[in-house]
């Protein structure tokens, strides 16, 4: 069971529109947090990707690693799942942030 936190309500076709537009204000702001929120996430995820590019570039390593970044596909995938978020969306995310990275490292490689 996953912890989410409590969004407001969304609109009934009862509502008066005010009492709409607030909600719809509300969503948007909480959606707006959750934005910056994930921009955060993405750019700690990348300064240590960035130190992983560095130790590998060091030691001769290749970019990728592709068994590592199958399991990271089937365990997030799983947790999309478990979150209730498309499998495949998460996947499509996951492997697009994974090409930025391997770009990195070898920029990183030189």
């Amino acid at each position: 069971m996953t912890d989410r936190a409590a969004a407001p309500t969304a609109p009934d076709a009862s509502q008066h529109p005010d009492d709409a537009r607030r909600i719809l204000a509300d969503l948007r702001r909480s959606i707006d947090n959750l934005d910056a929120a994930l921009i955060h996430l993405i750019a700690e995820r990348f300064r240590l990707t960035r130190k992983v590019g560095a130790l590998k570039a060091e030691h001769d390593l290749p970019p990728g690693d592709p068994e590592r970044e199958a399991a990271m596909l089937e365990r997030l995938r799983e947790r999309a799942v478990e979150a209730d978020l498309d499998p495949d969306f998460a996947e499509k995310l996951l492997r697009f942030i994974i090409r930025e990275v391997i770009q990195h490292h070898r920029a990183i490689k030189g």
